[in-house]
């Protein structure tokens, strides 16, 4: 059974919510209403929420955030809701249940919210609780940024089997940072970069962790991001209402999901050794995305919306998803096959680098953009004649991960 998505809409990720004192309801009830609006969909028309949504009790002192949305609209009340964490990938997981839920028939219309608000608690406050997401007590230990530090040591790894040039991962951040701002909602679009901004200069580009640099981490975000989910009967009378047809809205045609253990060094040992892919869980989940989908790899799609918490992470998406053999991202990066007008551009709305993290939105955000995409609306961002575009979103150092293949 086929699920397709009728719109959704995202926050200004540039946008301090605590600063115009508004807070973590605020932050899911404008953007589901306006979701609501962008899509042209009555909130009666909703039968089931799903919400990704990673550490609300440490940020905000929050639970239970089906009740919140609740009170998002009266039409709300009294439906069935659920939360899903998986840390970085909890907007996929609520994707993913939310399609269950649609495919088992349950439902015929869900809508997908995916919050964090993360910009209200110090910036060490905000390490520390992302930090959740590791093996607490086992890894990392000592570091002031567990992630940066974490991500660090992937990089070393990749430079001790490979090599590795910082050069391709500034490259990296320099097209995200660039494409975010064609993006109106990107944290980063007003930034301005100097000459050494992607260098190796302490100065201009400081150190946060070892091989990580400024340049190469994706950014601390308060942002939500909404998607409705239907099923192929719903979404026929919804094209048939609009003046559409069906096949003009997009579609899930595949995903993947894995789960590897959750330490980086029994990851890292489960490839040692071999001529493999580093991450052979992240292989296995964008595999079966291509499986489900029906496509044979790389050069069926037409964009890639995928996780650079780091550079580094980008870096391996790009061999995972099978652009380059692996070791030999740098080729891709290269010859610009993932820059804008590329054979696949990577991140066209600037990435986590660029746009923004707002840790449980992440996933849906991108389905999001991948479907705006896919029906040619996406702006300035919009890559020329996308019709099939892949999501890839990560939990922990590649604990979860999640691969979504969208298009029309």
């Amino acid at each position: 059974m086929s699920v397709y998505i009728l719109g959704g809409a995202q926050s200004d990720f540039a946008k301090n919510w605590t600063r115009d004192n508004k807070g973590l309801f605020e932050l899911m009830s404008e953007t589901t209403l306006r979701a609501l609006d962008e899509a042209r969909l009555d909130a009666e028309a909703v039968e089931v929420i799903h919400i990704g949504n990673f550490a609300a009790e440490l940020f905000c002192g929050q639970g239970l955030l089906g009740g919140m949305a609740a009170h998002i609209h009266p039409a709300f009340s009294g439906l069935p809701t659920s939360r899903h964490e998986a840390a970085c990938a909890s907007g996929s997981m609520a994707i993913f249940a939310a399609s269950a839920d649609i495919e088992a028939g349950r439902y015929g219309l869900a809508a997908v919210i995916g919050v964090e608000l993360m910009r209200n608690v110090l910036g060490q406050v905000a390490a520390e609780n992302l930090g959740a997401a590791a093996w607490a007590g086992r890894e990392a230990q000592g570091a002031r940024y567990l992630w940066p530090a974490m991500f660090s040591d992937l990089a070393e790894e990749y430079d001790q089997r490979y090599g590795l040039d910082p050069a391709h991962l500034a490259e990296i951040s320099r097209i995200n940072f660039d494409n975010a701002k064609k993006n109106p909602n990107a944290q980063t679009r007003d930034w301005a970069f100097g000459p050494d901004s992607f260098s190796q200069d302490d100065e201009a580009n400081p150190v946060i962790e070892g091989r990580m640099r400024k340049s190469d981490c994706g950014q601390v975000t308060d942002g939500a991001a909404v998607v409705f989910l239907a099923s192929e009967d719903v979404a026929r009378e919804y094209a048939s209402a609009r003046g559409l047809s069906l096949g003009d809205l997009p579609r899930i045609k595949g995903w993947g999901h894995t789960t590897a253990p959750l330490l980086l060094s029994s990851k890292l040992e489960e490839s040692a050794g071999g001529e493999g892919y580093m991450f052979p869980w992240v292989r296995k989940a964008i595999a079966d995305a291509y499986g489900r989908a029906g496509l044979s790899g790389p050069s069926e799609l037409d964009a890639v919306e995928t996780h650079d918490c780091f550079s580094v992470t980008e870096y391996m998406a790009i061999e995972h998803f099978g652009l380059a053999a692996p070791g030999e991202a740098w080729k891709a990066i290269e010859d610009g096959a993932v820059a804008p007008g590329g054979a696949l551009p990577f991140n066209p709305s600037g990435g986590l680098i660029g746009l923004g993290h707002p840790v449980g939105a992440t996933g849906v955000r991108m389905a999001l953009d991948a479907a705006l995409q896919t029906r040619g609306a996406a702006g300035d961002m919009q890559v020329d004649g996308a019709r099939t575009v892949a999501t890839f979103n990560v939990g922990g150092s590649t604990t979860a991960s999640a691969c979504l293949i969208i298009g029309t």
